[in-house]
C-alpha cells in the first residue's frame, strides 16, 4: 500500500497551471492533527510505501525526517520542486527509493510556467545525483508550450535523471493555459511517434531508456496489467490531507466521491474507476487513465474522447515496441526484464 501524505498546503512557487498553495477551503495550510497518530496509523500497515506531498512538502524538512525516522516504510518517496532538497541533508535522501523532481522540459518552457527556478533545480539534481542510487525522476507538466518529443529529449540528454514522465496538463488546468487544445494533442502524437522511434533504435543499441510512461505501458503489455486507474488511486494507493482525511486522489481533496476514510477509522471504502474506461479493450493497460478526469470529466465528452485518442495512439506506438523488444531480448541484446515498470508505487500516473 502506498500512503501520500500531504504534509502542507502551502508552496514556494505559484506556478501558471496550479497557482501555488493549495486553497484553505480544500484542507488547512498546516497538519492540524496529532503527527503521532500518523505515524502509528503507518506502522499497522505491512510492507508500506510513504510518498511525501504537498503543497511543497520540503517546507516541512523537519517533519519529512521525524517520519522517516519512525515509520517502518519500504519505501519512501518524494515529489517535490527540487529548490530545498539540501534541507534534507544527504543522509536522508539517500533513503529514498525514488525522488522526483517538477521539471518541464526545456529551460524556457520551464520557466514559462514556474518561474526563473531551472538552473537552481538543475544545481540541486547535481548535488543529489553525487551520492543517489535510486530512483530520479524528472517530472514534467505538459501544456501549451510543451513540444514532447524536444522536451523529453533534453532532460534524457542532461544525463542527470534515471526516468523522465510527464502529464499532460487537462481537465484541471487554469483558465488561459491552452490555446488550442485539439491541434496540441495532434502535434503530440506525432511527438509520441518520435519519441518511439528513438526508444526503438537505443533499444537496438542495448539502452533502455527511462521513459516512464513508455515502460509502464510496455510492462502491462509483457508481465502484469497495470491497476486501475495505474497510479493505483482508491485501490493501492491514498492521500493523507493535512485535517486527517484518507482521500483517493491527493489531486481533489475537497470532492466528496473522493473520501474513502480517515486516521481515527481507517480506510473504510475504495473508490473505482467508472464506465466507460473499464468496457474498454486497452483497460488492462490504460486503467482509465486519470481517476479524477474519469470521474469529473470537467472538459465533457469532447475533451475526455480527446485524451482517450492521446492514449491509444501510444498503446499503439508501443505494440509496435513491444515485438521489436521481444526480438532483442531474445538474441540477448536487451534483457526483457529491464522493461518491469514500475518495480513498485511510486505516484507516477504511468498514462499522460
Amino acid at each position: 500500500m502506498l500512503f501520500i501524505l500531504m504534509l502542507t498546503g502551502r508552496c514556494n512557487l505559484s506556478c501558471r497551471y496550479c497557482g501555488g498553495s493549495i486553497d484553505e477551503s480544500v484542507m488547512p495550510a498546516e497538519i492540524t492533527y496529532d503527527i503521532s497518530q500518523l505515524i502509528d496509523f503507518l506502522n499497522s500497515w505491512k510492507d508500506v510505501s510513504v510518498a511525501f506531498y504537498g503543497g511543497e512538502p520540503l517546507l516541512k524538512a523537519e517533519l519529512v525526517r521525524r517520519i522517516m525516522d519512525e515509520v517502518n516504510a519500504k519505501h519512501f518517496i518524494i515529489q517535490t520542486n527540487g529548490l530545498l532538497l539540501r534541507r534534507l541533508g544527504e543522509e536522508y535522501v539517500k533513503r529514498f527509493s525514488t525522488v522526483l523532481v517538477s521539471i518541464d522540459g526545456r529551460k524556457e518552457v520551464t520557466e514559462h510556467y514556474r518561474g526563473r527556478i531551472y538552473e537552481r533545480v538543475l544545481e540541486n539534481v547535481r548535488w543529489v545525483r553525487e551520492f543517489f542510487d535510486g530512483e530520479l525522476i524528472a517530472r514534467m507538466t505538459a501544456s501549451q508550450r510543451t513540444e514532447i518529443f524536444a522536451d523529453v529529449l533534453h532532460l534524457l540528454e542532461l544525463d542527470l535523471f534515471t526516468h523522465v514522465h510527464w502529464q499532460i496538463d487537462a481537465v484541471w488546468s487554469a483558465e488561459g493555459i491552452w490555446r488550442d487544445f485539439e491541434g496540441w494533442i495532434e502535434d503530440y502524437k506525432t511527438g509520441i511517434t518520435k519519441l518511439a522511434r528513438l526508444f526503438e533504435e537505443e533499444m537496438a543499441h542495448g539502452r533502455v531508456l527511462g521513459i516512464v510512461p513508455f515502460l509502464g505501458v510496455l510492462s502491462a503489455m509483457i508481465f502484469d496489467k497495470n491497476p486501475s486507474p495505474p497510479c493505483g488511486s482508491g485501490s493501492e494507493s491514498f492521500a493523507i490531507t493535512t485535517d486527517g482525511r484518507i482521500v483517493a486522489c491527493p489531486v481533489v481533496a475537497d470532492l466528496p466521491w473522493n473520501t474513502a476514510g480517515n486516521l481515527e477509522d481507517g480506510i473504510v471504502r475504495r473508490v473505482e474507476v467508472v464506465e466507460p474506461c473499464p468496457s474498454c479493450e486497452h483497460f488492462h493497460i490504460c486503467g482509465g487513465r486519470c481517476l479524477f478526469s474519469n470521474r469529473e470529466r470537467l472538459w465533457g465528452e469532447r475533451g475526455f474522447r480527446m485524451l482517450c485518442d492521446a492514449t491509444r495512439h501510444l498503446i499503439w506506438e508501443m505494440e509496435r515496441v513491444k515485438e521489436r523488444a521481444i526480438s532483442l531480448a531474445e538474441t540477448g541484446v536487451i534483457d526483457l526484464d529491464q522493461l518491469r515498470y514500475p518495480r513498485f508505487l511510486n505516484t507516477t500516473e504511468i498514462i499522460p
